[in-house]
C-alpha cells in the first residue's frame, strides 16, 4: 500500500475516516432509538392516570406463563377469554357513575372467500369467542359514533404469543384501565375488541363485521398487531383516506409511521385484522400498527416474554391513549349511516397523504395536493438550472452544453447508483459459491453491513472515477471557472435531478414513499448553497469546502439511515420466514436480497456526498481499501454460524397420518420442510441427534430420499406455498390409537339429488373423530364443483397446481358438540375428490422426543394430520 501510494491519498483517507465516523455517530444513535432506548417504561406502581408497561407486563405474563398455550383448539383460549373478562369487570367495578361500561362475550359463526397469501381459499368457522367492552359516557345513546381498539388473544401454532399478540392484549387492558382511572369521560363511546381467532385467517375480526350489534357504530378504529417482540410501533397501514395518518400525525407522543410502509406491505407473507374493517367488510377508516423488530421470534416457541423489548409497550400505551382521545374527539368521527351521506365527489377527494416520523421525534406530514406542488419544485429546478447558470451571459446554445453535462451527471449517478447493488450483489453470489452455507449474516446482522456497505461504496464511487476521461460540453471560459469545478457542478446537479426525478416517480405513481427522496434533494439544494459559500473563503481544494457541503446535509443523511437502517434490520430478520425457493437459485436468493437492500440504502444515505465527496474519495487507494474490506468481511463471515437461540432456524414437523374406514392407520410419515434458503441437509448436518433418530448416517442421500408435495401439506394451506423442498421418513403409527380411537372421516349424510339440470347434489358430514386439539380441517375438492352450501354459494377461484386438475380449498375451524354437515353441487356425472386433511396439536411421544433432539438454534412447529381420500 506504501508504495503505491501517491499526492492527495493522505487527504483523501482523513475524509473517508472523518466521514466514517460520522456515520457511525449518527448509525450508533440510530440503533438505540430503533430498539426504544429512548422510551423510559413506567413501573407497577405509577401513577394510575399514567399507562404502565410494568403492569402491562404482568398481563402478558399471566396469559404466556400461567395459561399453557392459546391457540384455536386448545383449553388455554378459553382460560384466556376468560382472564380477559375477569380483567374487564374490575375495571368496570372502578368505574364511577358518570361511566357506561358494557361487557359482551360473544361465540361468532360465518363462512367467506378470500385470497390469503396469493391463494384462494373458502373459509368456515362457528364458536369462535370474541369479548368486547365498550366504554362510553352516561349519557351516550347505542348508535353514537365510537372508536374501536382491536387486538386478538389467540396466538400461532407451537408459539406462546407474547409479542404476537399477548403485548397488544395488555395494551388494551392497561389503556382501557387507564381511561377509567385517569377521570376521563370519552365524548365519543370507546369499543375494545379482543378478538378470539386472528391466527386461523382473521375469523374473529370477520364475525364481529357480521354480526356484532356495534359494527355500525365504529367510525374509526385502531388495530395493533405484532410481527416481533417490539421495537417501533410502525403504522403499516392507513386509510381509507388521510384523516387516519393525519389524527396519528397530530396526536402521537413517539411517532413511528412512513406512508412507504403501505406501498411495500402486501410484500410480506401475512395480513392482519386491518383488511377487514378497513377494506373487506367495513371501509371504516383506521390504522394498523404494528411491532416490527424481534421478527427472529415472530411465530416461533422463542416468542416469550423475556424476548420482550423493554420500551415497546410503553411507547405503545402511550401511543395509544393520545390517539384514542383523538379520534374521539375529532368531528369527523362517523358512523356507518353518516358515512353513507357523505357525497361521493367529497369522497373521491379523500386521498392517502404523505407522512413520515424523524426520529420518532416529531412527524412529516403533507397532503398529497401539497405533494403536487413541492415533489414538483425540484424538477423545475433541474430544468432551470441551465439558465441560470448561464448567467448573466445567457445564450442558447451555452444553456444547451450546461444541460448536457447536468445529463452526463445525471446519468453517472444513475450509473453509480445502479452500482451500488450490482457490486455487492456480485460479491454476494460469489461468496456463496466459495461458501458452505447462505446467510451467514442472520444471527449477525452487522455481518451484513459490513460485507456489503464497502462493496456498495465501490459501486458508487466507480463512474466518479472515469468522469474525468469525458470532457465536459460547456466553454470554461465563458463560466470563468475550472474545468474541475464546472465537473464538479454538473455532477452536483445530474444526482439533485435523479433525487427530484424519483420523487415525481413516487408521486405519479401513486405510491406514498417519495418524502425521502424529497427530502434528500431539498437538503442538497441547500447543501450545495453553503458550499458555494465556504468555497469562497477555503478555496476549492480545501477539504473545509466539503465540511460546508456535509455540516448542513447531516440533518437529512440521518433521515435515510435511520429509515435504511431499520429497512435493513427489518428484512435480514424476515429472512427466515420468507419461505424457501427451488434450488439451486433459491439458494442464493436471501444474500441477494439483503446484499441489493443494503446497496439501495447505502445509495441514499452515500449518495447525495458523491458528487461533491467523490473528488477526495473517487481515488483508486480508497477503492482498493473498500474492496479489502470488503473481502475480509466477506470471507470472516463463513466463520460465522448462522443460527443461534436469538435468532432460531424454522423447522416444521408434520406427523402424517393416512387413514381409512376411521379408525385404520394405512401410512405414518414424518414430513420436514423449511422455510429459508438452508436446506434440510444443512439442518441434519448440525442436528445429528434428530439424524440418527430417523436414520440418516453418512451415506444417505437427501436427493434420493422420499420427498413430499405440497399436497401433503394441505392442512396447513396456504402457509405450505412456502415450502419447495420436503422430505418424508418413515414412522410408527400405532402409537395414535392409544390416544385416539376415532379418526377424522367424511360420510354421506343422505342419498345424492339429482335436479333437472342434471347437476348432483351430495350431502356429507364431517366427523372430527376423538382428536381433542384440533386447530382446523381442509377440504381439498378436484372434479367438477359447481356450488356448495358455504360462502353464500359461492366457490372460490380454483387452486391450479403444474400437471393436477384444479381444486378448490374449504378451511372449517371452531369447536362444537355437532359434526359439520353440508353440501357439494357437481354439474357433470364425474365423481368428486375431496382430501380431507385435519391438524391436531397433539403429539405422540416418539414426535415429542424427535422434536426435542433438535439442538436450541432450532425452532420446530409440530403437529399431526390425518388425511384420508374420498370420492363422490
Amino acid at each position: 500500500m506504501a508504495l503505491g501510494w501517491r499526492t492527495g491519498d493522505g487527504t483523501a483517507f482523513k475524509c473517508l475516516i472523518a466521514l466514517t465516523a460520522v456515520y457511525g455517530c449518527i448509525a450508533l444513535g440510530v440503533y438505540a432509538i430503533i430498539h426504544m432506548w429512548h422510551v423510559k417504561p413506567l413501573g407497577i406502581d405509577a401513577p394510575l392516570d399514567r399507562f404502565s408497561e410494568a403492569r402491562a407486563v404482568e398481563h402478558v405474563r399471566k396469559l404466556t406463563v400461567d395459561i399453557d398455550g392459546r391457540q384455536e383448539g386448545k383449553a388455554g383460549l378459553e382460560e384466556a377469554a376468560k382472564y380477559i373478562v375477569g380483567q374487564l369487570e374490575m375495571i368496570a367495578a372502578r368505574a364511577g357513575p358518570e361511566y357506561r361500561l358494557e361487557i359482551e362475550e360473544t361465540l361468532v359463526n360465518g363462512s367467506f372467500n378470500m385470497i390469503f397469501l396469493h391463494h384462494s381459499i373458502s373459509l368456515g368457522y362457528r364458536n369462535h369467542k370474541n369479548v368486547a367492552m365498550r366504554i362510553s359516557s352516561r349519557d351516550s345513546t347505542d348508535d353514537d359514533p365510537s372508536v374501536m381498539v382491536n387486538g386478538h388473544f389467540d396466538s400461532p401454532l407451537g408459539s406462546p404469543g407474547a409479542g404476537d399478540c399477548g403485548s397488544c392484549v395488555a395494551s388494551m387492558l392497561e389503556t382501557a384501565r387507564q381511561i377509567v382511572d385517569s377521570g376521563w369521560v370519552p365524548p365519543r363511546p370507546i369499543i375494545f375488541l379482543f378478538n378470539g381467532a386472528e391466527e386461523v385467517f382473521l375469523l374473529g375480526s370477520h364475525g364481529f363485521m357480521k354480526t356484532n350489534k356495534w359494527r355500525d357504530t365504529i367510525g374509526a378504529f385502531i388495530n395493533i398487531e405484532a410481527s416481533g417482540s417490539g421495537g417501533p410501533d410502525l403504522v403499516c397501514q392507513s386509510g381509507p383516506g388521510s384523516w387516519p395518518s393525519k389524527i396519528y400525525a397530530q396526536s402521537a407522543i413517539y411517532p413511528m409511521a412512513n406512508s412507504a410502509a403501505q406501498d411495500v406491505f402486501g410484500i410480506i407473507p401475512g395480513d392482519t385484522d386491518y383488511r377487514i374493517f378497513a377494506k373487506d367488510y367495513g371501509d371504516i377508516p383506521g390504522l394498523d400498527i404494528i411491532f416490527v423488530l424481534g421478527g427472529y421470534f415472530y411465530h416461533t416457541s422463542y416468542d416469550t416474554i423475556e424476548r420482550l423489548l423493554p420500551g415497546s409497550i410503553q411507547a405503545r400505551g402511550e401511543n395509544l391513549f393520545n390517539l384514542i382521545k383523538a379520534f374521539a374527539n375529532s368531528p369527523l368521527l362517523r358512523n356507518a349511516k353518516q358515512r353513507s351521506h357523505v357525497t361521493a365527489q367529497k369522497r373521491a377527494q379523500v386521498e392517502q397523504a404523505v407522512y413520515s416520523d424523524y426520529l420518532s421525534l416529531f412527524m412529516i406530514y403533507y397532503s398529497r395536493r401539497v405533494a403536487l406542488v413541492l415533489h414538483t419544485v425540484p424538477v423545475l429546478i433541474f430544468f432551470l438550472m441551465p439558465l441560470i447558470l448561464g448567467l448573466p451571459n445567457v445564450a442558447f446554445r451555452h444553456s444547451c452544453a450546461i444541460f448536457c453535462d447536468i445529463l452526463k451527471g445525471l446519468l453517472f449517478h444513475v450509473i453509480g447508483v445502479l452500482l451500488a447493488v450490482i457490486v455487492p450483489v456480485v460479491f454476494a453470489i460469489l461468496r456463496l459459491v466459495f461458501s458452505n452455507y447462505p446467510m451467514s449474516w442472520f444471527a449477525h446482522p452487522y455481518l451484513a453491513f459490513l460485507m456489503f456497505i464497502p462493496g456498495s461504496l465501490v459501486g458508487l464511487l466507480i463512474p466518479k472515477t472515469i468522469w474525468g476521461f469525458f470532457p465536459i460540453s460547456q466553454d470554461a471560459s465563458k463560466r470563468k471557472m475550472p474545468k474541475e469545478a464546472l465537473s464538479e457542478e454538473a455532477h452536483f446537479w445530474g444526482a439533485f435531478g435523479f433525487y427530484s426525478f424519483m420523487t415525481m416517480a413516487y408521486l405519479l405513481a401513486g405510491l406514498g414513499g417519495g418524502c425521502l427522496t424529497y427530502l434528500i434533494s431539498a437538503s442538497m439544494f441547500l447543501s450545495w448553497c453553503s458550499y458555494l459559500l465556504v468555497k469562497k473563503h477555503f478555496g476549492y481544494q480545501s477539504p473545509r469546502s466539503l465540511t460546508g457541503y456535509v455540516l448542513p446535509l447531516i440533518p437529512c443523511l440521518i433521515y435515510p439511515i435511520y429509515f435504511g437502517g431499520f429497512l435493513a434490520q427489518f428484512l435480514i430478520e424476515k429472512m427466515g420466514m420468507m419461505g424457501s425457493l427451488p434450488q439451486p437459485y433459491g439458494y442464493f436468493i436471501p444474500d441477494i436480497i439483503v446484499a441489493a437492500t443494503i446497496g439501495v440504502v447505502t445509495g441514499w444515505c452515500v449518495g447525495p456526498l458523491v458528487p461533491v465527496a467523490g473528488r477526495w474519495l473517487a481515488r483508486s487507494s480508497i477503492l482498493q481499501c473498500l474492496v479489502q474490506v470488503s473481502v475480509i468481511a466477506l470471507a470472516l463471515s463463513s466463520q460465522f454460524f448462522p443460527y443461534s437461540d436469538a435468532a432460531p432456524k424454522r423447522v416444521v414437523i408434520q406427523h402424517r397420518f393416512v387413514t381409512a374406514g376411521g379408525s385404520k392407520i394405512v401410512e405414518s410419515s414424518y414430513d420436514f420442510s423449511v422455510l429459508d434458503s438452508n436446506s434440510l441437509s444443512f439442518v441434519f448436518k448440525y442436528a445429528p441427534e434428530a439424524a440418527k433418530m430417523l436414520n440418516i448416517g453418512s451415506d444417505f442421500s437427501f436427493e434420493a430420499a422420499n420427498h413430499s408435495d405440497r399436497s401433503s401439506w394441505v392442512a396447513i394451506f396456504p402457509v405450505s406455498s412456502l415450502f419447495s423442498e420436503s422430505l418424508k421418513f418413515p414412522a410408527e403409527g400405532d402409537d395414535i390409537l392409544n390416544y385416539y380411537i376415532h379418526m377424522p372421516h367424511l360420510s354421506t349424510q343422505k342419498s345424492v339429488s339429482i335436479s333437472q339440470s342434471g347437476s348432483r347434489t351430495v350431502h356429507l358430514e364431517l366427523c372430527l373423530g376423538s382428536l381433542k386439539e384440533v386447530w382446523g380441517a381442509v377440504l381439498n375438492i378436484t372434479g367438477p364443483l359447481s356450488a356448495w352450501s358455504f360462502a353464500d354459494g359461492s366457490i372460490p377461484d380454483p387452486h391450479m397446481v403444474v400437471g393436477g386438475p384444479p381444486s378448490y380449498i374449504l378451511r372449517l375451524s371452531g369447536s362444537h358438540h355437532e359434526n359439520w354437515t353440508f353440501w357439494l353441487e357437481a354439474n357433470s356425472s364425474e365423481a368428486l375428490r375431496v382430501d380431507l386433511a385435519v391438524l391436531d396439536q397433539h403429539l405422540v411421544d416418539d414426535a415429542k422426543k424427535l422434536k426435542n433432539l433438535f439442538p436450541r438454534w432450532v425452532d420446530v412447529t409440530a403437529f399431526s394430520s390425518f388425511l384420508t381420500s374420498y370420492y363422490f
